[in-house]
């Protein structure tokens, strides 16, 4: 069993501290690194989109739209509103003739402070498309339309639609989803809870029905397949979950979630988990799961290099000047 924690040092002095929980697991399920916490109950948040996009692709969408990976990859993604995002996510519209007020995501600024600023000078407004999970969102409306599911409530709790992910879900973690573990995400739609025992395990399980020979491993090779070609689609410039897909050549996959939660699993090696801030505070995250990538040998010389930076993560104050760092601790 480890300890876990991520420092934030200012000068000589350590002006806070974030405790992780961790649990990892291999191909068989074993666990390989915990710091003992496998029965909390995590809301994994945007950190399982990739689960609720199996609902999509299962329904043809893709093909009956024409949507190419660069579609498939965004309805995964919790974007940063950049340029590139919103092209697509219009296109999007465009190729499915679906109206952007139908998208029941709400608006919020770009979180990419150059597009939000940038947004702002021009006089403009945010739309839905602006929202990180517009994607998802679309993905749900457009697989009602695929599956001929009337897309009014489509974020209803009991919406068919929502069942279907429910199921996924269900599914790739290996239990099932209990009436006090029901919560509502950012974006309105349902969201579950679940023990860190079930997220690691639901990791590996992506993982081992990619390698099967079942209709599903087509579905998530799909998947896995369309993000690898556009990593910066699932979160955007300077965003650890994609640069760990980029520099990784997905090799990792990894996906975070507000309040301080990442999920990941080691495509080949399928070794996989879930890392979550106790206190949800999401910047702690790279250092503590760059230690935990370390720990378990999961980069290569290469991909150390390239993603060193979120070992040390500079604090920058509004001089530009450099007061402080981020970093982990195994202890």
């Amino acid at each position: 069993m480890i300890t876990l924690k991520t420092f934030i040092q200012r000068g000589e002095i350590i002006e806070s501290v974030h405790n992780a929980k961790c649990l990892v697991k291999n191909s068989n399920l074993k666990t390989v690194l915990t710091t003992g916490h496998e029965k909390d109950l995590v809301f994994p948040r945007s950190a399982i989109k990739i689960f609720q996009a199996m609902p999509f692709i299962s329904s043809n969408a893709h093909k009956i739209f024409n949507l190419n990976p660069k579609y498939l990859a965004i309805s995964c993604s919790s974007h940063c509103g950049e340029p590139m995002h919103i092209k697509a996510l219009k296109e999007w519209l465009k190729k499915t003739n679906i109206s952007i007020n139908n998208l029941k995501c709400g608006i919020h600024n770009p979180i990419n402070l150059k597009s939000s600023n940038k947004l702002l000078l021009a006089g403009k407004t945010p739309s839905q498309l602006h929202n990180n999970c517009a994607g998802k969102h679309l993905a749900m409306i457009t697989g009602c339309m695929a599956r001929g599911i009337p897309i009014k409530n489509y974020i209803s709790f009991n919406h068919p639609y929502q069942k279907l992910i429910r199921s996924s879900l269900e599914y790739f973690m290996g239990t099932k989803i209990i009436k006090k573990t029901i919560g509502v995400d950012g974006c309105s739609a349902p969201q579950y809870a679940f023990r860190m025992n079930y997220l690691a395990s639901g990791m590996i399980n992506l993982i081992n029905e990619k390698n099967s020979k079942s209709k599903i491993s087509k579905q998530i090779n799909l998947l896995l397949n369309s993000i690898h070609k556009f990593p910066l689609l699932i979160g955007g410039t300077n965003r650890f979950d994609s640069e760990v897909i980029k520099f990784t050549k997905s090799n990792i996959f990894c996906k975070g979630g507000a309040e301080g939660v990442l999920l990941f699993v080691h495509v080949k090696k399928n070794i996989g988990g879930v890392i979550k801030i106790a206190d949800g505070n999401e910047r702690a995250i790279p250092p503590v799961a760059m230690k935990v990538f370390s720990k378990l040998n999961l980069l290569n010389k290469y991909e150390k290099e390239k993603l060193k930076h979120w070992n040390n993560i500079n604090i920058i104050n509004h001089a530009k000047k450099r007061v402080g760092n981020i970093f982990a601790k195994i202890i």
